[in-house]
């Protein structure tokens, strides 16, 4: 298997609720199927799939799936982009759960939870520079000279 993740797909209660979320973050859909909804990202798209549906392809009963304890994160070229990043999902619809602030390590973070539940980090990590085109590699891009 190659290392990386083609498709994100969150289970959601609410497909409009859901999806208006996305789209007032200004994140375009992707032509689809009906009863999916699709956002290419760099290198990879998250889908956004009634719960119902998803459990049913799974063959698990809707309330094993839960939301699980993990986070889906979107990293920024500053700590300042946190910030108006956390806005923006709060804006939208998103409980802020943790307001954007440094971190032991050295990194600037906030954390939300979007309507359909799933939470998000927003984080500028600058040990971890992003591509020129936004990609995100653990230790980050060589700078081009």
């Amino acid at each position: 298997m190659e290392q990386r993740i083609s498709l994100i797909t969150l289970g959601v209660p609410d497909m409009e609720v859901a999806t208006s979320f996305y789209e007032a973050l200004g994140w375009q859909r992707a032509q689809s199927p009906d009863g999916v909804v699709a956002f290419d990202l760099i290198s990879q798209t998250l889908g956004l799939y009634p719960i119902e549906k998803l459990a049913e392809d799974i063959g698990l009963p809707v309330e094993a799936l839960g939301t699980g304890a993990m986070t889906l994160s979107h990293n920024t070229r500053s700590a300042e982009e946190v910030d108006v990043l956390m806005e923006a999902a709060r804006a939208a619809g998103a409980e802020v759960l943790r307001p954007a602030g440094e971190v032991f390590w050295g990194g600037y973070i906030g954390y939300f939870r979007a309507p359909d539940g799933h939470i998000w980090e927003i984080a500028h990590n600058p040990f971890s520079p992003l591509s020129e085109d936004g990609a995100f590699r653990w230790n980050g891009f060589p700078e081009a000279d």
